[in-house]
């Protein structure tokens, strides 16, 4: 198995995860998807999220912020969705991103488990 396919089978191991993805974001392409639904298009999601992290990175750029991102999080009245950019020299350029039930789902806990796969992941 993978270093990808383990990657994504450990965020949906994640509580109240629905789906998750390993995306390029120079393309906006998904490297490997597992899970979602008839509402959840994790095609869709990663080009979409992909324009949110280019246009963070943009705006951090023009700014003159050094840092780097450690996620972002979109809450939404029934989910939760991190997108966690992978800064490993082995995964530059990718995000992680996953999308949660939120009434399953405990917040802290899915962020620290993300961080662990993005530690981790070699693509």
């Amino acid at each position: 198995m993978s270093n990808l396919d383990l990657a994504l089978k450990s965020m949906m191991a994640v509580d109240g995860a629905v789906g998750a993805a390993v995306v390029d974001y120079s393309s906006g392409m998904a490297l490997g998807i597992l899970g979602g639904s008839k509402t959840l298009d994790l095609q869709v999601a990663a080009a979409g999220n992909t324009e949110v992290v280019r246009a963070k990175l943009r705006t951090m750029e023009q700014l003159g912020i050094k840092e780097d991102i450690e996620d972002i999080l979109i809450t939404l009245s029934a989910q939760y969705h991190i997108i966690r950019p992978v800064t490993g020299r082995k995964g530059k350029g990718l995000f992680l991103y996953l999308a949660l039930d939120r009434s399953r789902a405990n917040l802290a806990l899915a962020r620290h488990h993300l961080k662990g796969i993005e530690e981790e992941i070699e693509v």
